[in-house]
């Protein structure tokens, strides 16, 4: 069935999608301990300096490009039984195509404080981004009807 069937097509619920993601950011930043874990709350913080809302609403424009990213993955795993599991075991490659479409949205982006905060943590966020998967497959999951 694909994400793309199932969830690409609400607005209400891509909005839904991105406020859990926002969530889950939070919850992944807050967690970091550490030098590295310093540095990504300072850009994490400068980012929400942006404005009210603004991670939510960045989350929910990348919301239709990383399904469809995601969707050839999301198929791998329903037809492996279980998308959420399989997205999960493949965290290297689901945080590549994540990764991907953000690079790509931020190739357009005109703000420079967004732009120059991506670059100083993007060589080093892989890690953290495979760290989320499992949350952001459960998130995903639970707008499915798997």
């Amino acid at each position: 069935m694909g994400l793309r069937n199932q969830v690409i097509k609400d607005e209400e619920t891509q909005a839904n999608i991105a406020a859990d993601c926002a969530k889950l950011m939070d919850e992944q930043v807050a967690a970091k301990k550490g030098i590295s874990g310093l540095a990504l709350k300072t850009a994490y913080r400068a980012l929400k300096g942006i404005g009210p809302g603004y991670i939510p609403r960045a989350i929910k424009n990348l919301v239709p490009q990383a399904l469809d990213a995601l969707d050839p993955i999301w198929t791998d795993g329903e037809q492996a039984g279980d998308p959420v599991e399989h997205l999960s075991i493949n965290s290297a490659k689901t945080a590549d195509v994540l990764l991907g479409v953000t690079d790509h949205k931020l190739s357009q982006a005109k703000n420079k404080i967004v732009i120059a905060t991506y670059k100083k943590v993007r060589k080093s966020v892989k890690g953290d981004v495979e760290e989320a998967v499992p949350g952001l497959a459960k998130i995903l999951g639970s707008y499915t009807n798997i």
